[in-house]
């Protein structure tokens, strides 16, 4: 089973495109190490309080998907400096 999340989030405080790259970044990271997901920023590359990230995993069981993305999503939800605003999943 493959599940994608595709999650939209809001940044507080950004002043730069770089202040906005450094909690994206920090964040990727934090999920891509901590839940051993693929994720990338999909959109909003170019605005300074936006930004949309794709998340995906595998696994042979559609509950243990769900629960990872999950984990995910409450550690997204963690980050002081953004607000998860939409998130819409997808099974492939």
């Amino acid at each position: 089973m493959i599940l994608y999340a595709e999650v939209n989030c809001f940044i507080y405080e950004p002043h730069s495109l770089k202040q906005k790259r450094s909690v994206v970044k920090s964040l990727i990271t934090r999920l891509k190490n901590d839940y051993n997901i693929a994720v990338s920023e999909i959109d909003h590359q170019d605005l300074w309080q936006r930004t949309a990230l794709g998340l995906v995993t595998v696994s042979a069981d559609k509950i243990q998907a769900e629960k990872v993305i999950n984990q995910a999503l409450k550690l997204i939800d963690s980050f002081p400096e953004l607000e998860r605003t939409t998130t819409n999943f997808e099974w492939l």
